[in-house]
């Protein structure tokens, strides 16, 4: 199984941006696919999950509505769509992917990771 990032960058406060993951070798249908982020000097955190055949997204309390976890099927490729961003949410933003379907929140297989930096 890999998985690659990609899409990160330097935007403002208050911009949009969307991060993707490219999944392959293997067969995902039972999986979940989730985002996680680390920022500095902080420990690595669940930011969204979803569930590859069912499409049934989960969030954690910092998502506040602003960002949207996806996936198409057909490209192997999950996204998160992030909106008004804020400086705090600068870190390298990680996917990762549960062959379980349940356990989104401890991964088995990881992505290497993409920047996102929110000046002020």
């Amino acid at each position: 199984v890999q998985l690659q990032a990609s899409g990160g960058g330097l935007v403002q406060t208050g911009d949009s941006l969307r991060v993707s993951c490219a999944v392959s070798g293997h067969s995902f249908s039972d999986y979940a696919m989730g985002w996680f982020r680390r920022a500095p000097g902080k420990e690595r955190e669940f930011v969204a999950a979803i569930g590859w055949r069912g499409g049934t997204a989960y969030y954690s309390a910092l998502a506040e509505d602003r960002f949207t976890i996806s996936r198409d099927i057909s490209k192997n490729t999950m996204y998160l769509q992030m909106k008004n961003l804020k400086p705090e949410d600068t870190a390298i933003y990680y996917c990762g992917a549960d062959p379980t379907g349940t356990h989104y929140r401890t991964p088995r297989y990881w992505g290497q990771g993409t920047q996102v930096t929110v000046s002020s």
